[in-house]
């Protein structure tokens, strides 16, 4: 069974919140978060992209970066911008998109639950980017991106957490920019603090990761690298647990930059082997498992797989298995998705005009969209030991950075 524990939470005073909170760190460039944060003194995104305080043409993997984030971190708590909780406490977050509300628990998971394998991946992590995390927590003693986990819901740790957020009053309570309202409640009495630490303890075996594999890996890392001198709260590491009914899985699109030898009627030829292809008159949204849509040209087509594309265990289902093992592979010659520099992925909250637009401009060649992954395909595949083929979730709405911050010293 898991092991959850309440924290002293670094986090805005009130008046502050809305400012403060950002988008996670790993879903806008340089350039993108210089813009968000212009004129915005208080955005996390100071911490977080901290390059954004630096001469343009600074390498955002030097040390300089981090030392900035970590000088940025404490002016913002020398100005009671941020200040950190006197008890550990767990706190509830709501999320609200379109009408659609997700609410979750933020407290502090056991690393080492995360090495026995009680908190379960689907991905593979790249040594660069987890290398970035490593030193960005290491310079400034700070966990500031939420790994968000996903586990089995349980009827008792619902309840209990819907009769918290009815009765009581949110701390935080604002609707951000994009519309996405965001309310934080915090759960401070002692009795609460320990059902919620038992439940967990007792009625939850595992979790799983939905989004965060590489804040999960570096945090992990952190704590061997810091050997004898680690700290209690190094021990864990922050996330925000949210009950598998409350999930919802976008799709995650792929756009690639060229048919390599091959003319547009090859290409349509040699992919109508594997797959039935027809035009459509409108940009299309597969409505399905194994249906896909295509744009090229100027013209979208529905693409469906043919029986002997794809196998019945957990891997080899999945559209995105599909998609690679038929066409990015054998077709275009993409083997690797996770380095080739030939393709590159849309996360479904941008809409398919966002696939037209990267190809009309004529810096893509042809745009992919595909059918979600559902909750269970990705709980399978965990419980299976395998991983997914990257880029293969994208789960929307994302929490802010900024409003729940671990510190590991």
């Amino acid at each position: 069974m898991v092991t959850i524990s309440p924290f002293k939470a670094l986090r805005p005073n009130a008046q502050f919140a809305k400012q403060i909170a950002s988008r996670p760190y790993d879903v806008l460039n340089s350039k993108e978060a210089k813009v968000e944060a212009q004129g915005n003194p208080s955005s996390f995104l100071h911490i977080t992209k901290s390059e954004i305080d630096l001469p343009e043409s600074i390498d955002i993997h030097s040390q300089a970066v981090y030392d900035k984030a970590k000088e940025n971190l404490q002016a913002f708590i020398s100005r009671n911008v941020l200040f950190q909780e006197d008890k550990p406490c767990y706190y509830i977050y709501r999320l609200i998109m379109n009408g659609r509300s997700q609410t979750g628990l933020v407290c502090v998971s056991s690393i080492d639950d995360y090495e026995n394998g009680l908190i379960k991946k689907h991905e593979f992590t790249r040594p660069e980017k987890e290398l970035d995390r490593i030193n960005h927590i290491k310079t400034t003693g700070a966990q500031t991106g939420n790994v968000f986990l996903a586990y089995r819901n349980e009827e008792n740790i619902d309840l209990l957490i819907n009769k918290w957020t009815t009765e009581k009053n949110p701390q935080y309570d604002f609707v951000a920019d994009d519309t996405i309202q965001h309310s934080i409640w915090i759960v401070s009495e002692d009795n609460t603090i320990e059902k919620i630490t038992t439940l967990f303890k007792e009625k939850v075996p595992c979790t799983y990761i939905a989004d965060g594999h590489h804040r999960a890996a570096s945090a992990a890392k952190v704590r061997t690298a810091l050997g004898n001198n680690d700290t209690a709260e190094s021990n864990f590491f922050l996330t925000t647990l949210f009950p598998s009914n409350q999930l919802h899985i976008l799709d995650y699109n792929r756009v690639v930059k060229d048919l390599g030898a091959l003319s547009d009627a090859n290409f349509l030829e040699k992919i109508s082997e594997k797959f039935t292809v027809s035009k459509v008159d409108k940009a299309y949204k597969p409505s399905a498992l194994h249906h896909f849509g295509l744009y090229l040209n100027n013209q979208w087509y529905e693409l469906i797989s043919k029986p002997n594309t794809f196998s019945e265990d957990p891997i080899g289902i999945l559209d995105v298995t599909i998609l690679q093992n038929n066409l990015l592979d054998p077709i275009l010659g993409i083997k690797d998705q996770r380095t080739d520099k030939r393709i590159d992925f849309i996360g479904g909250i941008r809409g398919l005009e966002e696939l037209e637009k990267r190809v009309d401009t004529g810096e893509m060649k042809l745009a992919i969209s595909l059918f979600p992954v559902s909750i269970q395909q990705l709980f399978d595949i965990s419980d299976s030991g395998n991983v997914m083929p990257p880029k293969s979730t994208w789960f929307e709405p994302k929490l802010r950075d900024g409003l729940l911050t671990h510190l590991i010293f």
